[in-house]
């Protein structure tokens, strides 16, 4: 939005003069002798010491036309203030998700998206491991927080690095079994209620059949 020059008006009061006495000294019409009335009020004139603004079209005019000026100004500011704290909220509560999950309110195309990547740990990890090999690495990518969980423990890391078949992070706070998740986000959809949940351990019951 382009800033146009405002030009100040200036406002002046009006003053008016007064005799010795300190009464008014009226303005004498020559046609008549007397103090001379204003046509359009009916109300008697005065000298004035300093003419005042007049109170007129152009002049609210003015004033209107900056006043709706300003406030669309407002609102474009408030829109991108809003932005930059959604940003600066996002990169304190969720680090290198570079606005993924943003939405920032103000029409732009860059929606909320549940980000669905995951993969299994395929060998047991101990406490302080920083590389996991993983079943897949599709769709991870370095400097981004992922969230390690099994039916035990959970934590979240920063992914340093990915590799062949394998995950750098940062080092484990806990050991994880064979099978446990790396997700970019272990939440659970319900899509028949159209909720989240905490996503949970998988377990399955597995019925064995003797076929004779």
């Amino acid at each position: 939005m382009a800033i146009e020059k405002y030009e100040r008006i200036e406002f002046l009061d009006h003053i008016l003069r007064i005799d010795e006495k300190g009464d008014f000294i009226p303005v004498i019409d020559p046609n008549t002798g007397k103090q001379k009335i204003e046509r359009v009020t009916g109300l008697p004139v005065w000298e004035a010491l300093q003419e005042g603004t007049r109170h007129n079209q152009k002049v609210m005019n003015h004033l209107d036309k900056n006043i709706e000026f300003n406030r669309k100004y407002l609102i474009s500011l408030e829109a991108t203030i809003r932005r930059m704290q959604i940003q600066m909220e996002l990169d304190g509560r969720v680090p290198g998700n570079s606005g993924t999950f943003a939405d920032p309110l103000d029409g732009s195309t860059n929606k909320i998206t549940l980000d669905k990547v995951m993969t299994d740990i395929i060998e047991a990890v101990a406490i302080g491991t920083t590389e996991l090999k993983v079943a897949n690495i599709e769709g991870f990518t370095a400097f981004t927080q992922v969230t390690i969980y099994d039916d035990v423990h959970s934590e979240d890391v920063i992914i340093t690095e990915v590799g062949t078949g394998t995950i750098k992070v940062q080092a484990l706070k806990n050991a994880y079994k064979k099978g446990a998740k790396v997700a970019r986000s272990n939440i659970q959809i319900d899509t028949v209620n159209a909720l989240m949940g905490v996503g949970d351990w998988q377990t399955y019951n597995v019925d064995l059949v003797e076929v004779v």
